[in-house]
C-alpha cells in the first residue's frame, strides 16, 4: 500500500495498479506486471507526482500526469521499465530528487535509474530479506536499511559516480567493497519498519514485537541508540491513563468499546504479538494552530506508528503516547487486525487519509482520520471542539462501482468496503487463528546472540525508592564511619570430618549464604548461620563456583567433575544439567549474567556465554527426562593464557563487561556487545591473580549504574590491587 498527498495506491486483480485521487474520488488503472505487485511507492516531488511499482519480474515507474494524459486520450497507459528480474522485492523507494529508486530485493538493495533500465549499484551485506530503507536528506549519499536479519545499515552513495557506500549498521564503501561499519543484532525479532527524522537526525525503526528503538545519526554519536520504547507498555499506560480520567478510547462514535490493557484481558483471550508496520511523521500542531491550551513544546516532534491492531501518536520529546486509535473500536471498520497500512505525512483539512489491508480477508479499507478530535477525546486538558467523529470511513458507498454488489474479486486479493448492507451476513471473522492456551515457543526464531539486548535503565521513582525502603528494612548498611570489622562473630562447623570450602557467597539480599565444598556438596544457610536452609548433591566432584541469581531463586554451581548445575532453591534435584560432553576442561567459574538472561561458564582459557531456560515441570511419564534447555551462545579464549583463574561480570544491572584473568598473569577486558576482547593488561601481578572483585551496586540506584563499574580489586600472592577501569592502571 502507499499514500502520498490526495493519492493512495494498491493492487488490484493481482497484477494490476489502481492509484486513487482522494480529491476527484477518480480511479486510475495501470497494467504492465505479469506476477503480483508486492511493493508500491509515490515520488517525493508533486509535479510530476511519479509511483514505482515492483513485483517478481519487474520494477516500473509510472508518470500519473503523463498516464492521466493517455487514459483521457483513449490510449493504454505505460510506465518506465527501470529493473527486470531483481526477484522478490519487499520494499522500494525514491531518492530526495526522485532520479534514483532503491529497491530492497530478498538480501539486497538494487540502486535504479528512475528514468531507464540500469542498475547503479548494488548493495549486499544482509543475512536476510531487506524490510525497508530510506534516504537521507541532509546528507544525499546516505541509505538506511533495516531487516529481518534483526540489524540496520547506513551506506554513502557517491550519486555523481553511481558507487556506494552502505552501513548497517554497516557501512560500506563501494568503490572499494569494503565494509566500514557494522552494527550487531538489535532485537531477537526482525525489523520492519524504518524513518528518518530530519528535525533530529535520528532514526527510528520498529520490529515485529511492537519495540521501537531510535539511533542518533549525528557524525560525532556513532550511531549510538538514544532511546528504545516498548509500544506494549506504553499503550497499556496510555490506556490506564485515559480511563482514569474518564474518558473512553473510540469516545465519539456511538457503538465503540473500551481498550483493555493485558492484566484486564478477559479469561479465553489470547495476547497477541504487536508488529510495528509503518512509522511515519505526524502534523500534529497544525491541527491545533489556533488553540493556546497546547501541552507540549511546538518543537517536539510527533509522529504515528501503524501497528496491525492500530494507529498510534507518539510524543519523541517524552516517548509517550498522546492518542491511540484501535481498530476494534470501530464496528463501521470491518477490519481489526492490519498486515500492512500506509498514511499521508501532511494533513489535509484537519484529515488524515489511512489505508489499511486485512490481515485474515482479502480486504482493503481507506479511512480519514480526524487527528484534532482523535487527541481531543483522549485528553482531557484539551477542551472538546464542535461534535467532530476521530475516524470515518470516506465513502457510504462501495469505492468503485464492481460487478458484484459486496465486494470486486482480484486473483489473490479481494477488496471490500467496510459497510455490510442489511441481510449480508459476513461469513469470515478478523481474528487470528490461535490456540486459546498459552503455547510455549520452540525458540526456532532465536538465532544466537553475538550482541546483547540494549538494557532498559529507565526506572521510575517510585520503583526505586519501593526497592530502597524493602532493603533497608531486611539488611543494614555497613557505616561508612566505622573501622572495617577485624574479628568473627560466630564459627560453625558445616560438616562432620574436615573438609575444604572452596567458595562462598551471598544472595543479592544477604538472607541466604551459599557454600560449595570438596566433598561435592552445596549447603545453603540462613544469614545468621543458625539453620541449614538446603543441601544439594549430585556433582561427582569438589564443587568449584557457587553463583546466586538475581531473584534469589536458584544457584548455579560449577565442579571438578566438568558439569555445571542450576539448583532451585525450593528442591533439592536439579533444574539443569550440563554434563562433561559439553566442556573439554574442569569448570572453574559458573555465573548468572546480564540478570539472569545468560550464563557465564569457564573453562580452559577461555569462558562460554550461555543461554538457558529453566522448567521445572516433571512428566509422570517422562519423569526423567530434563525439559530445561541451555545452548552456546559464544566462546570467548583469552590472548595467550593456558587457563582462566578468576572471572567477573556484574549481574545486578546490565553491564556489558566481562573480566577475567590468567594464568599468564594477565588482565583482560571483554566488551560482550561487541563480541571480543578490549583490552588487556600483561603482567597484572607477579603471581596469577586468583580473585576479581567488583563493587557491583544496584540497578536502582538513583546514580547511573554505569558508575559503579569503574573500580575493580585483584588479589595475587603478592598482594591486592586497585584498578581503575576507565585509565586500565
Amino acid at each position: 500500500l502507499a499514500c502520498s498527498h490526495h493519492h493512495c495506491a494498491f493492487p488490484v486483480s493481482r497484477n494490476g495498479l489502481c492509484v486513487r485521487n482522494t480529491a476527484t474520488a477518480q480511479p486510475l488503472y495501470l497494467s504492465g506486471h505479469h506476477y503480483s505487485i508486492s511493493a508500491l511507492s509515490f515520488g517525493n516531488k508533486i509535479n510530476p507526482l511519479l509511483v514505482c511499482s515492483a513485483s517478481n519480474e519487474r520494477v516500473i515507474v509510472w508518470n500519473l500526469d503523463e498516464c492521466t494524459q493517455k487514459v483521457q486520450e483513449g490510449f493504454t497507459p505505460r510506465g518506465i521499465v527501470i529493473g527486470t528480474l531483481l526477484g522478490m522485492v519487499l520494499h522500494i523507494r525514491f531518492s530526495p530528487d526522485d532520479q534514483q529508486v532503491a529497491v530492497c530485493a530478498g538480501n539486497q538493495i538494487y540502486m535504479l535509474s528512475a528514468k531507464n533500465e540500469v542498475v547503479l549499484a548494488e548493495l549486499d551485506g544482509h543475512l536476510a530479506p531487506v524490510t525497508a530503507a530510506e534516504f537521507c536528506t541532509w546528507e544525499k549519499s546516505m541509505l538506511i536499511s533495516v531487516s529481518e536479519d534483526r540489524t540496520f545499515k547506513a551506506r554513502k552513495l557517491c550519486l555523481s559516480l553511481y558507487l556506494c557506500n552502505f552501513f548497517n549498521l554497516k557501512v560500506w564503501d563501494y568503490s572499494t567493497s569494503q565494509l566500514m561499519y557494522q552494527s550487531g543484532i538489535i532485537t531477537a525479532f526482525p525489523l520492519l519498519s524504518l524513518l528518518i527524522d530530519e528535525e533530529n537526525k535520528q532514526i527510528i525503526t520498529g520490529c515485529a514485537e511492537g519495540q521501537l528503538w531510535i539511533f542518533s545519526l549525528i557524525s560525532d554519536h556513532n550511531y549510538r541508540c538514544v532511546a528504545h520504547i516498548d509500544l506494549k507498555k506504553e499503550q497499556e499506560k496510555f490506556c490506564n491513563k485515559v480511563w482514569k480520567s474518564g474518558k473512553e478510547i473510540g469516545e465519539g462514535q456511538n457503538n465503540s468499546k473500551p481498550c483493555k490493557t493485558d492484566n484486564m484481558r478477559p479469561e479465553g483471550t489470547v495476547e497477541t504479538s504487536l508488529p510495528i508496520l509503518l512509522i511515519e511523521h505526524c502534523d500534529f500542531f497544525v491541527c491545533f494552530h489556533n488553540e493556546e491550551n497546547i501541552y507540549s513544546s511546538q518543537n517536539t516532534s510527533y509522529f504515528w506508528i501503524g501497528t496491525s491492531t492500530g494507529l498510534l501518536i507518539i510524543n519523541l520529546a517524552n516517548f509517550e503516547l498522546e492518542a491511540l486509535l484501535s481498530y476494534r473500536d470501530y464496528s463501521d471498520l470491518s477490519i481489526q487486525i492490519a498486515r500492512s497500512c500506509a498514511l499521508t505525512r501532511k494533513v489535509a483539512n484537519g484529515k488524515v487519509l489511512c489505508l489499511i489491508a486485512s490481515m485474515f480477508e482479502d480486504m482493503i479499507a481507506v479511512l480519514e482520520v480526524n487527528l484534532a478530535a482523535l487527541v481531543r477525546t483522549q485528553h482531557s486538558d484539551l477542551l472538546p471542539c464542535g461534535n467532530e467523529k476521530s475516524l470515518s470511513v470516506i465513502a457510504s458507498s462501495y469505492i468503485f462501482p464492481f460487478r458484484s454488489n459486496h465486494c470486486f474479486r482480484v486473483i489473490g486479493h479481494l477488496c471490500k468496503l467496510n459497510y455490510f448492507p442489511t441481510g449480508v451476513k459476513k461469513t469470515v471473522k478478523d481474528k487470528p487463528l490461535v490456540f486459546h492456551n498459552k503455547i510455549k515457543s520452540s525458540g526456532y526464531t532465536a538465532a544466537p546472540r553475538m550482541a546483547m539486548f540494549s538494557p532498559n535503565t529507565n526506572l521510575k521513582k517510585k520503583e526505586v525508592s519501593k526497592w530502597k525502603t524493602s532493603c533497608k528494612c531486611k539488611n543494614k548498611e555497613y557505616p561508612l564511619e566505622s573501622y572495617p570489622p577485624i574479628k568473627y562473630e560466630k564459627e560453625i562447623s558445616v560438616t562432620c570430618k574436615p573438609t575444604p570450602i572452596f567458595c562462598v557467597q551471598y544472595s543479592g539480599d544477604g538472607e541466604l549464604l551459599a557454600c560449595g565444598q570438596a566433598d561435592k556438596t552445596v549447603l545453603i544457610f540462613n544469614s545468621s548461620l543458625t539453620d541449614v536452609h538446603n543441601v544439594f548433591s549430585g556433582h561427582d566432584g569438589a564443587v568449584n563456583s557457587v553463583g546466586w541469581s538475581h531473584d534469589k531463586k536458584w544457584l548455579v554451581s560449577a565442579s571438578e567433575d566438568r558439569t555445571l548445575r542450576v539448583w532451585s532453591v525450593c528442591n533439592k534435584e536439579p533444574a539443569l544439567i550440563l554434563g562433561k560432553e559439553k566442556f573439554h576442561k574442569t569448570a572453574r567459574f559458573a555465573q548468572f549474567y546480564f540478570i539472569d538472561t545468560f550464563i557465564l561458564l569457564c573453562c580452559g582459557a577461555e569462558f562460554h556465554l550461555l543461554s538457558f531456560h529453566l522448567d521445572t515441570t516433571k512428566d509422570d511419564l517422562k519423569r526423567y527426562k530434563q525439559k530445561s534447555v541451555c545452548k552456546l551462545v559464544q566462546k570467548f579464549p583469552m590472548t595467550s593464557a593456558m587457563e582462566i583463574t578468576s572471572l567477573s561480570a556484574v549481574n545486578e544491572f546490565y553491564s556489558y563487561i566481562v573480566l577475567t584473568a590468567g594464568s599468564n598473569r594477565a588482565l583482560e577486558v571483554f566488551d560482550l556487545n561487541a563480541g571480543c576482547s578490549t583490552a588487556v593488561i600483561q603482567e597484572a601481578h607477579v603471581r596469577s591473580v586468583h580473585q576479581i572483585c567488583q563493587n557491583k551496586g544496584s540497578s536502582y540506584s538513583t546514580q547511573q549504574p554505569e558508575a559503579y563499574n569503574l573500580f575493580l580489586t585483584t588479589a595475587a600472592g603478592d598482594g591486592i590491587k586497585l584498578w581503575d577501569l576507565r585509565t586500565l592502571r
